[in-house]
């Protein structure tokens, strides 16, 4: 059994898409971002950076593990799916895992900061953010004019880049002009776990996570 801590980010979605597709059993608790809850000593145990999501593996002794990328290589690894195991196979679904963590996120979460949750709107901040993610889903857009997902077979690294994506309006970002990045927005969206994932640890009203993540800019 897992221990999912979690909160409905597109860094929590990646874990719990990841385990809803692995079919492994987990429990969740819910961490209230609000309250700051991920910086109580008990999580920061789990996760000395007070970020979700972690997960601690019951059957390998309570290890915890960190970082959602982490986590999905990890789960990928105890399970045998989603990661191949060939040197080139892996190597291309970790290139397109690291392009999300070092890019897609980190850009896509800055044009949030700036465009939704800043009580002070800086043009050029909103601009530089909005426009890097952009190029950013573009590339992935080519990369799906040519392939049906972004490292030969469905993998990690589509899950990645999904949870991400998909939050594109919320960044502001229009792609009515990234087709192949529609198709497989979409395509991935028709899968029963990914569905199921998504609702992890419940559907909220975009009131709720607005007044969270302004919170968190505040902390």
């Amino acid at each position: 059994m897992i221990d999912l801590y979690t909160a409905a980010t597109p860094n929590g979605w990646k874990a719990s898409v990841t385990l809803e597709e692995m079919a492994l059993p987990y429990e969740v608790i819910a961490l209230d971002l609000m309250s700051g809850a991920q910086k109580k000593p008990d999580f920061l145990a789990i996760n000395p950076n007070g970020r979700i999501p972690a997960i601690v593996d019951r059957d390998e002794g309570n290890f915890p593990v960190f970082e959602s990328g982490a986590i999905m290589v990890y789960l990928a690894e105890k399970t045998g799916q989603l990661l191949p195991t060939d040197v080139k196979g892996r190597s291309t679904v970790m290139q397109w895992l690291m392009f999300q963590m070092g890019g897609v996120g980190p850009m896509m979460g800055q044009a949030n900061v700036f465009f939704r949750y800043m009580p002070e709107k800086i043009q050029t901040a909103i601009d530089r953010y909005q426009n890097e993610s952009k190029r950013l889903l573009t590339v992935l857009n080519d990369r799906l004019e040519t392939h049906e997902y972004l490292a030969g077979d469905y993998s990690i690294a589509d899950i990645a880049n999904w949870c991400w994506a998909r939050t594109h309006a919320w960044s502001g970002i229009d792609i009515t002009d990234l087709p192949h990045l529609q198709r497989w927005l979409d395509q991935i969206r028709s899968r029963e776990a990914v569905e199921r994932g998504v609702r992890v640890p419940g559907d909220l009203d975009p009131a709720t996570i607005l007044a969270a993540a302004k919170t968190m800019v505040q902390r």
